[in-house]
């Protein structure tokens, strides 16, 4: 069954994987959204999947996001996002605040996770329950994001160095901003030359109010 997005296409399968759930008595709560989207830290973080509390949510959903950028091969990547999919809805099942202890473990073996509890991935007990969810779902219609690329991010700039330049014997040094407004221009190191003169302060980035894209 074809979907219009690859959020319908990981609701859907939250949804076939609720049995999974009842039957290990630790029914999934009925208000949950799923989305592909980079985790709290951003694209350069570790965590390929989150949870967020139903507190935390103006309408009182769990917010669970599984970042774009995997890099599953294209026929494993549908098995593998369901198992991070799975990892965070146990969160969802037991509660945030039992993290991953005896509550989050019990009902992550019971659906066939195996290894640490922090970082689950797919049994073949697992991978046989999901199968005839993941063809009830349908082709995920997704691919791998590559986020080296362009963007509309903006750049990280790094600090220009501002140029401090001795008015007796033409020295020079360059530093940070920074230090020029908490410290001030250095001395020459000549004795008697003095506090140097500095290039201004004024902000170089044009682009400081920008919020991008």
């Amino acid at each position: 069954m074809a979907q219009d997005n690859r959020e319908s296409w990981l609701n859907r399968v939250a949804a076939g994987m609720a049995p999974l759930f009842e039957a290990l008595e630790s029914p999934l709560p009925a208000r949950i959204r799923v989305a592909i989207g980079f985790t709290s830290r951003g694209a350069k973080a570790k965590a390929i999947g989150e949870c967020w509390d139903n507190r935390l949510s103006a309408d009182g959903h769990f917010e669970i996001f599984i970042r774009p950028d995997l890099a599953h091969a294209p026929d494993a990547m549908p098995a593998q996002i369901a198992a991070i999919l799975a990892h965070e809805l146990v969160h969802a099942a037991v509660g945030i605040p039992a993290g991953h202890g005896k509550a989050f473990k019990r009902v992550a073996l019971g659906l066939g996770l195996v290894g640490p509890m922090r970082a689950t991935t797919p049994g073949e007990a697992f991978l046989a329950a999901v199968a005839p969810i993941l063809d009830a779902a349908g082709p995920l219609p997704h691919a791998r994001l590559d986020t080296d690329g362009e963007s509309t991010a903006p750049r990280k700039q790094k600090p220009r160095m501002l140029k401090c330049e001795c008015g007796t014997c033409g020295y020079t040094v360059r530093t940070a901003r920074k230090w020029l407004e908490q410290a001030g221009a250095p001395l020459c190191p000549i004795e008697g030359h003095g506090q140097m003169s500095h290039e201004p302060l004024d902000d170089d980035s044009e682009d400081a109010g920008d919020e991008g894209g």
